[in-house]
Parts: C-alpha cells; structure tokens; sequence
C-alpha cells in the first residue's frame, strides 16, 4: 500500500519534492495506515488499485494507482467511507488542484484553511465538508 501512495501521490502532489515524499514513506507504513480505517478497492486477480483511510468521521487519505485513475475507484471508496465510516469531511492540499476538484464533485465544499499541512509544514491545507443532504456522487 506505501507503494500505491507513492505512486498516487508522485502522480498528484506536484508541489511535493522528493525529499518530501522519502520524508513522509515511513510515516505513511509505520504511523498513518495503522492509525486509520481502511478500505481497499481491489482488482479481479486481488490486486490492489486504490484505498481510503478514516478516522473519528473523517477521511485521513484516498489514494488510487496512476493507472487506474478515472474509472470511479476514487468516487466508490469516497462513497464507501460516506456511508460505511461515516465521514464528512476532509483536509485537502491547498495546492492539489485534482483533489479540490474531485471532491467539489462529490459534493464536499470547503469550510477553512489553514496555513500549514499535518506536520507544521507550509503545504497550506482546505477543510473541506461534506454539503448537508447532498448524496456523494459515487454512491450508488
């Protein structure tokens, strides 16, 4: 799964540099998946295409492999993580314009900003909610 995230987050975080993502490859194996709710979308064959981790109503991280981007994985396990884990919210990197997107689609609005990422860092994040009776497009 460190390995889904780095490629999903290589593919997406543009404002990240390597030394960021080697910064953050531990913490993602060691801390953040064990600190989460996971749920896995896989392949035919038990593959792994993507994942989504929440905590406490909201959701931690959504990654999907480079590959298999644009086929509603993101959108079912966001719905997955709506209905099975009852989240609402999300934290969204102010710079990750595909995420901002994507989650504007969903029928998230943003609700605040903060200045600094998770880790004190100048990656300034959007807080973003669930709009209140507003089914998650990728439920079904």
């Amino acid at each position: 799964m460190t390995e889904l995230w780095e490629a999903s987050v290589r593919a997406t975080h543009d404002f990240l540099g390597h030394a960021d993502i080697a910064r953050l490859r531990p913490r993602i194996r060691n801390e953040y998946l064990g600190a989460v709710t996971l749920r896995v979308f896989r392949d035919d064959i038990g593959g792994i295409l993507g994942f989504v981790g929440a905590a406490q109503g909201h959701v931690e991280m959504l990654f999907v492999a480079p590959d298999a981007r644009r086929r509603g994985i993101g959108a079912a396990l966001l719905a997955c993580a709506v209905r099975e884990l009852d989240c609402a919210s999300v934290d969204v990197n102010e710079q990750n314009s595909q995420a901002l997107a994507f989650y504007r689609r969903e029928g998230f609005e943003v609700v605040g900003r903060s200045a600094l990422d998770g880790q004190g860092l100048p990656f300034p994040l959007l807080h973003m909610r669930l709009v209140s009776g507003k089914p998650v497009a990728g439920a079904v």
